[in-house]
């Protein structure tokens, strides 16, 4: 394909990929197809000669569209939104002009200064403390990361290499100091709410570090407090093993719920600063979109007394997957856990510690210009469009809650609408009914193509997840699930 021909199939292109998302309501929100329905559509090996492209444009509508599920769709109300915008797909096309690895400045100084500056912007527009900042007071700063389990897994690298490195700085470098070190890798334990998403046990398992698990109750609407956490720190210890690690979250993934980080900070007080010191990262993965609108600023206010930050704007920000953004207090510390320096990565810029090399703070080498899509997206919406995009959300699913309180006789709202996300129960006599019924009811709505949700169990409670966040979702689409739901169990209960 030479320059002109590509001048035509992008602009192609382009005109298909804006009718498809013109179209997306049309659609079935989950694809129909059964597993393995492509492989009998396409040949058993590449060709050997090039095809053209209208062949290659006309099988994206005949095969790959059938196996899609539209995450762009207004039905779409499952585990969260994975947003999109125009500006976003145009600095992806930038993006990819401008394709390298950019592990270091040198490699492209704009992809490095560009990525530090949105950072900094969106830190300050989320209300983060400056600690945060690139140049703030600690010497942190942010970074963009493919997702919130590659944030978890890089800073819990640092967090375990800051505790071995503070716990045996007393010792010599010798056979002692070694022999220490992997005894205390034996014994350390990650940690996580009964809430926090599955990433963190993840990490630990990749890392080959323990994982405990501390326990939340709906009496305190499934957030971690710290004095269940000192309850578990205690347990831990008097087995003899070494909590170095915990996630908190903001906007757990079953509920929204948002542990008491004022209590966490407060167990966790007495070693701050101090060699032993818990790293507690924020996962903020969803909802952490939520802290650009004012009335939410106070949620970050005790960041400050915690290691690092991460949310994902290409959840509920507009923003094309992936982009996730991590921001950590002090830099120094993954950069000493992560900083490899061969001889062919070697310049004077780096050498001279005079730039950023963004590849001390991730673990793959190589990186994409992601910060481009930020960029785009903060200037063509302002932080003011983006609050009211998050607005809307939020206020469609304290829509969809006052609808299901008003037939009380049908369902009971298990958690209150939240950052766009409402979970709910359908009526029983019993908790095996109740469960029972939800989950009929659930099953019902997805096979019925209109809309696409997600169900969750907590403590033995089955419950429905509605999250209200995706871009072209409507009052009238929440009227409309809220009917078919009225519908779905008016029946059910007759047979």
């Amino acid at each position: 394909m030479n320059t002109e021909q590509f001048r035509v199939a992008a602009k192609a292109a382009i005109d298909e990929i804006a009718n498809y998302h013109d179209s997306v309501p049309e659609h079935r929100v989950v694809s129909a197809v059964e597993p393995g329905y492509l492989r009998p559509l396409l040949p058993a090996s590449a060709p050997l000669d090039g095809e053209p492209w209208e062949a290659i444009q006309s099988d994206i509508q005949s095969k790959i569209l059938p196996g899609i599920t539209h995450w762009a769709s207004p039905g779409f109300m499952a585990f969260f939104p994975c947003s999109s915008s125009y500006p976003a797909a145009i600095a992806e096309m930038y993006s990819n002009a401008f394709n390298g690895a950019h592990f270091n400045w040198i490699c492209s100084p704009a992809v490095t200064e560009l990525e530090t500056i949105v950072m900094d912007w969106l830190a300050q527009a989320l209300g983060l403390p400056e600690c945060f900042l690139s140049g703030g007071p600690t010497h942190g700063g942010g970074v963009i990361h493919g997702s919130a389990s590659e944030a978890i897994l890089t800073v819990m690298v640092a967090a375990r290499d800051k505790y071995i490195n503070e716990a045996t700085a007393h010792l010599p470098e010798g056979e002692d100091k070694e022999e220490e070190t992997w005894r205390l890798r034996s014994k350390l334990v990650a940690l996580g709410s009964a809430g926090a998403h599955s990433s963190t046990k993840k990490a630990a398992q990749v890392l080959g570090v323990r994982f405990a698990t501390v326990p939340v109750s709906q009496d305190n609407g499934f957030s971690m407090t710290g004095e269940a956490l000192t309850k578990t720190l205690d347990e831990l210890r008097a087995k003899g093993l070494e909590p170095f690690y915990l996630t908190a979250t903001l906007g757990t993934t079953d509920v929204c719920a948002v542990d008491d980080f004022a209590s966490i900070a407060s167990a966790l007080a007495s070693r701050a600063g101090k060699p032993g010191e818990i790293w507690v990262h924020v996962d903020a993965a969803y909802a952490g979109a939520a802290l650009l609108l004012d009335e939410n600023k106070p949620l970050a206010e005790p960041m400050a007394a915690f290691h690092s930050f991460n949310f994902n704007p290409h959840k509920w920000m507009l923003t094309t997957f992936d982009c996730s953004a991590v921001w950590v207090r002090h830099r120094g510390h993954l950069i000493a856990a992560l900083s490899i320096k061969p001889p062919y990565l070697r310049n004077q810029y780096s050498d001279n510690e005079l730039v950023t090399d963004y590849r001390d703070w991730q673990i793959p080498l190589g990186r994409r210009f992601r910060s481009l899509k930020l960029w785009f997206v903060l200037r063509s919406y302002g932080i003011r469009g983006l609050q009211a995009h998050i607005r809307n959300g939020v206020s469609l699913g304290e829509s969809l809650e006052e609808k299901l309180v008003s037939r009380e006789d049908l369902f009971s709202v298990f958690t209150r609408a939240r950052f766009g996300l409402v979970t709910f129960r359908v009526k029983g006599n019993g908790e095996e009914e109740v469960n029972r019924r939800t989950e009929r009811l659930y099953e019902a709505v997805n096979a019925s193509g209109r809309f696409y949700l997600t169900s969750t169990v907590v403590n033995g409670h089955f419950a429905i997840r509605v999250c209200t966040g995706t871009a072209a979702v409507r009052e009238e689409h929440v009227r409309g699930l809220f009917e078919l739901l009225v519908e779905t169990v008016e029946k059910q209960l007759k047979e």
